[in-house]
């Protein structure tokens, strides 16, 4: 039996014809020899009566302290409903389908609401509904603690229940649809001709989407990798082929002299950061801050350390936490706003020199200034302001000749 685990965003399902799409893919699998298993992300967007964003409103203007477990148990709401409109409409269609909620399919969580952490599947229940005919239709982004808490795995989690799901059932594969091709070589909304990927690299893919990419969870990526289970991203409205990610052999390019264009896979961005600069030569004092800053939960991003300052990125959310921690440092700064990383992505980068330099060039050729830069084997970051983020992505795809990536 192959079982090919089939994931469906919110958008895939949000009015009859596309439920009606939706199903059609369910049963040409089924017709091509394959044991569909289906996880279903929310219905509804804000404003609908049903969303999980109106719903949460509502109970804000009761509460605006709203516990974590509570939460979760209003957030699950979304994907329940998905799951029993999607079994109902396949039974509609002469399709026996069973609806299952993530703690009724065996997801079992640790206790950290609203961002839980699966430890463990027992697919039991799975199993015995594809033993007795039935199309298991489960709620993403959902599990359940020891104790029987409802659990939610935070933004993402329906692509993370499905590739885990995908692991636990040693899934021939895992098919991730929503309304975009593919993985693209940069944001469709900014370039204007970006190509969708035909393959990706596990690697390739982990660091798009830790970038900013928003096309799967990185925690998928990481249950994949774990499950060696080959994932396809479609669209939900096209038969296209979509984007496979799976193990890929990456050619060492040696000592190249060379830089191929091709080396790099894709772009990713993140906008919203926050760039500090403290003026500080006493490592102690840098050392306190960095610690405060952990114990307030202030995550840092690109960091450089350098003999007489410490410069650092931070989401937007957290200035004035930081604030405060460097000015009861006593500590000169000073704060950019408004900033966005840019990152440049290629497993093939790994060992070929020039890069940098091409991106360096690129950039200031156009008059966009880099604030700061970070780098790996195979990413290359740089800090723009906001108002260069748009420019710099178009300037490094058409650089790099992305649009060739195929």
């Amino acid at each position: 039996m192959k079982i090919v685990v089939q994931k469906f965003g919110g958008t895939s399902l949000a009015t009859p014809e596309m439920r009606n799409r939706v199903v059609q893919k369910i049963i040409n699998a089924k017709r091509g020899g394959f044991q569909p298993v289906v996880v279903v992300s929310a219905i509804g967007r804000k404003g609908d009566p049903y969303a999980t964003d109106t719903l949460i409103d509502v109970n804000l203007k009761i509460c605006k302290d709203i516990h974590p477990r509570e939460m979760d148990l209003l957030m699950s709401c979304g994907e329940i409903i998905s799951s029993v409109i999607l079994a109902n409409t396949l039974k509609a269609r002469g399709y026996e389908a069973r609806a299952f909620t993530g703690g009724q399919a065996g997801i079992i969580t640790d206790c950290n609401f609203t961002e839980a952490d699966i430890l463990e599947i027992k697919p039991d229940r799975i199993l015995d509904s594809i033993a007795n005919g039935r199309i298991p239709v489960i709620a993403g982004f959902q599990g359940v603690t020891g104790d029987g808490d409802l659990t939610t795995l935070g933004r993402g989690g329906s692509d993370v229940t499905a590739v885990a799901l995908g692991e636990a059932l040693s899934a021939f594969a895992v098919e991730i649809y929503s309304d975009v091709d593919g993985v693209m070589t940069a944001d469709p909304k900014i370039v204007s001709n970006a190509s969708v990927l035909s393959q990706i690299s596990y690697s390739d893919i982990l660091e798009l989407a830790s970038k900013g990419a928003k096309v799967i969870h990185p925690r998928a990526i990481e249950y994949a990798i774990r499950g060696n289970i080959p994932v396809f991203i479609k669209n939900t409205g096209k038969s296209s082929p979509g984007t496979v990610v799976s193990f890929e052999y990456e050619r060492s390019f040696g000592s190249s002299k060379m830089l191929s264009k091709q080396v790099v896979t894709g772009l990713a961005h993140i906008t919203g950061r926050v760039q500090v600069i403290i003026n500080q030569d006493d490592p102690i004092v840098n050392n306190r801050i960095l610690r405060e800053l952990a114990d307030n939960r202030v995550s840092i991003d690109i960091i450089n350390i350098f003999p007489e300052k410490m410069i650092f990125t931070i989401e937007a959310a957290k200035i004035e936490d930081t604030r405060r921690i460097v000015e009861k440092n006593a500590c000169s700064y000073n704060i950019v706003e408004n900033c966005s990383k840019i990152s440049v992505v290629g497993s093939k980068m790994r060992g070929v020199p020039g890069v940098m330099s091409t991106i360096v060039k690129a950039l200031t050729k156009n008059n966009i200034q880099i604030l700061q830069t970070s780098d790996s084997h195979t990413t290359i970051s740089c800090l723009v302001k906001g108002e260069d983020t748009a420019k710099a992505i178009i300037v490094l795809h058409e650089e790099f000749e992305l649009y060739k990536n195929k």
